[in-house]
């Protein structure tokens, strides 16, 4: 049976995402695409950052709608989009009807349909890819469908996308949206047109999703940090998984890794600027003895600690419950959570907790009674994350060993019940230092 790549360009998390920038950057993609037969299903981002300055034009698009919205000017805005659009397609030689995309994106504009508008970037720049190619070009609203809550509906996706793309040699697929049951246009979260060419992965039952980047690589540290840190060629699902959660790492929206992990798809992270590299690729197991470092390092700064202090909370019923639903009141979500026989502990990132910190002090004041409620700040974390390193003898003694030689205090401590990763919350000021010290012990 031949083999099935799908591949998607440009887009993603990362702001200097410039894949699909300009006619260049498309033509590129183009002769990539035609270098294996099996890259048959190409799914496209929106133009990205360009080199002249310009930023992408999904959020032109979303600064258009606002401003609509808000009556104020926005010609501006939109004459800068359609130049982007315009150049793309003087730049490709193509003849391309563009007066009548733009109309269309008028149109939502005008409606103040919010999601329909921002869509045009990735609706257009697909028409205009398969023009170019010669591909049949196939609208994301007829292949990716929304329940009425928003969540994906997998079902009729997966068995919808199935049956029409596997009647179609070669197809061109926009990302970032799809379809709620009243017709109406949704987008994913940013970074959604990643969601898009996973679901199309697994629809077709792809041999490699291939997610091609205009700079990110994965590293086993922070390059900013440390230099000549390695590319990570290979990971495995949960590993990037961890690594995404904890930050750093931010070039892969975690719900690609959630539908291709089941199925065991693999994806490879590539890069239009190194061709002759593989890239990284994510997988379900790594092969023994291919690795030579067992775990990499990631980690971001900026996160609060709450701590909840209570004698005998360990025999208070439900105590994890009441005090994770008065965050959940708020709309306050936990990174990582902690607990002994008399604390609970919630490390938070959301910027909302200080705009609501007061209320949620007094509600759990109120439901809990505690002995003390302590919240700290400045804190780091930092993760050390490798498939079964727990397991693997002297792994955290040389982790704290090397965080005691450079004299840095450890402020919290939480081993992954999966063995799969260490999060160590040390102080802001200590973040780069803790990230050297491991990784130096590592190699």
């Amino acid at each position: 049976m031949n083999r099935v790549i799908v591949s998607k360009f440009g887009g993603g998390l990362r702001a200097d995402e410039g894949a699909l920038a300009d006619a260049e950057r498309v033509k590129q993609a183009v002769e990539i695409i035609k270098s294996d037969p099996a890259r048959r299903y190409v799914v496209v981002a929106a133009p990205g950052s360009s080199a002249d300055g310009s930023i992408k034009v999904t959020d032109m698009l979303y600064i258009c709608q606002s401003l609509f919205t808000n009556k104020e000017n926005y010609q501006e805005v939109l004459d800068k989009i359609i130049y982007r659009f315009d150049d793309i397609v003087k730049g490709l030689g193509i003849d391309f009807d563009l007066d009548s995309e733009i109309s269309s994106l008028k149109k939502s504009l005008l409606l103040g349909k919010v999601d329909k508008t921002v869509s045009h970037g990735e609706r257009i720049m697909a028409k205009i890819f398969a023009a170019y190619m010669g591909w049949e070009y196939v609208d994301a609203s007829k292949l990716i469908f929304f329940n009425k809550d928003s969540t994906l509906n997998e079902e009729k996706t997966f068995s919808t996308a199935s049956e029409i793309l596997n009647g179609i040699e070669h197809a061109i697929i926009p990302g970032f949206y799809g379809v709620m049951p009243n017709g109406d246009i949704k987008v994913f979260p940013r970074g959604g047109s990643d969601i898009t060419g996973a679901v199309i992965a697994r629809a077709v039952n792809a041999d490699v999703y291939e997610k091609w980047t205009e700079k990110s690589k994965i590293y086993i540290a922070d390059p900013k940090i440390i230099p000549d840190s390695e590319i990570i060629r290979q990971i495995t699902y949960n590993e990037m998984r961890e690594l995404t959660h904890v930050g750093g790492v931010n070039m892969l929206h975690e719900d690609v890794i959630l539908l291709l992990q089941d199925v065991k798809i693999p994806i490879n992270i590539r890069s239009v600027r190194d061709l002759d590299s593989q890239g990284t690729m994510i997988m379900s197991k790594i092969p023994e003895g291919t690795r030579k470092i067992t775990a990499c390092i990631a980690g971001n700064r900026n996160f609060k600690i709450i701590k909840v202090r209570k004698y005998g909370m360990n025999k208070m019923p439900g105590a994890g419950a009441k005090f994770f639903e008065v965050l959940g009141r708020h709309g306050i979500p936990f990174e990582h959570c902690l607990s002994g026989i008399d604390t609970m502990v919630a490390v938070l990132k959301s910027p909302k907790f200080d705009l609501r910190r007061n209320d949620i002090l007094r509600e759990i004041d109120e439901t809990l009674k505690p002995d003390s409620v302590k919240i700290e700040k400045d804190l780091s974390i930092v993760a050390v994350v490798g498939e079964g390193m727990g397991t693997i003898k002297g792994t955290f003694a040389k982790i704290f060993n090397a965080i005691a030689d450079a004299s840095i205090k450890v402020r919290m401590i939480d081993e992954g019940s999966d063995d799969c990763n260490m999060l160590l919350g040390v102080y802001d000021e200590d973040f780069e230092d803790a990230v050297k010290a491991i990784y130096n012990s590592m190699i």
